[in-house]
């Protein structure tokens, strides 16, 4: 297993757009991604529950990945996080 700590930088935080795009990502991938807010965790590959956990900017989150392809899914998805969701 794999994870890493991001801060979320974009004015929206995981809302809307940029959480459909992290979905999208996530959705590439054969590990199972999770993303944890505090105590609570989503699973990354599903929009619903991205949007329930809330993120707004400056929030840090732990991105974790489990399987085959988990370093890449992390490198990727934290790319994308960094970059502010291509904005």
């Amino acid at each position: 297993m794999a994870k890493v700590d991001i801060e979320v930088t974009n004015q929206t935080g995981l809302h809307a757009r940029p959480a459909q795009q992290l979905v999208q990502e996530a959705n590439k991938f054969t590990s199972d991604i999770k993303i944890v807010k505090g105590d609570k965790e989503a699973d990354a590959k599903s929009i619903l529950g991205v949007m329930t956990l809330g993120v707004e900017p400056g929030t840090t989150i732990t991105l974790t990945a489990d399987g085959d392809d988990e370093d890449e899914a992390l490198e990727k998805l934290t790319n994308l996080i960094k970059n502010n969701f291509n904005e």
